[in-house]
């Protein structure tokens, strides 16, 4: 499964080969269960973690104890909570495996390490940085003030991963929406798409 990471490393284009050979060794495989944490809100970040396979959500939880998904992360994604991690604060939001999960963690030390010894680090955590600015702004502008329908149907139009990975709670969760009306919504898809 290291294999996964040398060829995600690989394919950013700003690594070269010995870089990730040095790269590697600051990062440690764990396996997660299916409902096992990677984090915890209100522990201190310290990992990031870069998803070889499977899955997880990440959710802050409301004072009414209510759970809101912010955002679910798949293979070739790194993961955590990352204003928390550069700041070594703790976390306002868990992360949990939705799937099993080998994750290859990096402790902030490792991190910082990596950051000051191989110059490319900067911009491989920039694009990273990036791609999480752009999955939150898709997700303001697409799941924000619509109705229960228009933000199913641009799930199955622009993320059908979610559909076929995620339960139908937690997708409610991440749409906004209660489970009902996501039953609902599914129905007058599949019924449009009947007729």
């Amino acid at each position: 499964m290291a294999d996964v990471l040398t060829s995600y490393l690989f394919s950013t284009g700003q690594l070269s080969a010995e870089e990730v050979e040095c790269s590697i060794p600051f990062f440690r495989r764990i396996i997660l269960k299916k409902g096992d944490f990677f984090m915890r809100e209100d522990e201190f970040c310290r990992h990031i973690g870069f998803i070889a396979c499977g899955a997880v959500k990440a959710y802050a939880t409301d004072d009414e104890g209510k759970v809101n998904i912010t955002c679910f992360k798949f293979e070739n994604e790194f993961v955590t909570s990352f204003a928390e991690f550069v700041a070594q604060e703790k976390s306002c939001r868990s992360i949990q495996a939705i799937e099993d999960s080998i994750i290859y963690e990096i402790n902030h030390p490792g991190y910082q390490h990596l950051l000051l010894k191989v110059n490319a680090w900067n911009s491989i955590i920039k694009s990273i940085l990036e791609q999480e600015y752009k999955q939150k702004e898709r997700y303001l502008l697409n799941y924000n003030n619509r109705s229960a329908v228009d933000k199913y149907r641009h799930v199955l139009c622009s993320e059908p991963m979610l559909v076929q990975r995620v339960t139908n709670q937690d997708l409610a969760s991440y749409l906004g929406i209660t489970q009902r009306s996501l039953t609902r919504a599914k129905g007058q898809i599949h019924k449009l798409n009947v007729l």
